[in-house]
């Protein structure tokens, strides 16, 4: 994770100021390790800053990503995009009851290990998503779909 100061001072090489609403944008997603989508970094953003619109909180995530700042993080279950301050490949663990979605620390075998299997592919990136359910829906007695679905009515995918 990059801390808001080292991704603020790379906006302002880049030519972007560093405006009131782009600086509470980055420390949202700096300290919010569930991996959010733009709507849960807008709602975040409006408690402090009423006035922003879901627009530009949306072009200044948009703007960050391509610039690099932050990396898109898919949320197969439909959620939407999420996203993650830390562009270095790493892996994620994500619950299927309230649906957070957090860095794990777990090795991987490296790319050659698939040689057989994708022979004549070029691995570029390598992250892998395990599902399940996080302690604190653990012990909220919550399960997993397929498993009694627990007090929420969990959507199979």
């Amino acid at each position: 994770m990059r801390s808001v100061e080292k991704i603020a001072a790379s906006l302002r090489e880049k030519g972007l100021k560093l405006t009131p609403q782009r600086r509470l944008i980055i420390e949202i997603l700096s300290r919010d390790r569930t991996h959010p989508t733009v709507d849960e970094v807008y709602r975040q953003v409006v408690v402090t800053m009423p006035e922003v619109s879901r627009t530009t909180v949306y072009n200044t995530i948009r703007e960050m990503a391509t610039l690099g700042e932050v990396v898109e993080v898919q949320d197969i279950s439909d959620g939407g995009i999420r996203y993650d301050t830390c562009a270095e490949s790493h892996n994620h663990f994500f619950c299927l009851s309230c649906r957070s979605l957090i860095d794990v620390d777990v090795d991987l075998p490296g790319a050659e290990s698939y040689s057989g299997a994708l022979e004549g592919y070029q691995v570029v990136k390598q992250q892998l998503t395990l599902y399940g359910i996080c302690p604190d829906c653990r012990d909220k007695g919550l399960s997993p779909p397929g498993r009694g679905a627990g007090k929420r009515g969990l959507k199979k995918f």
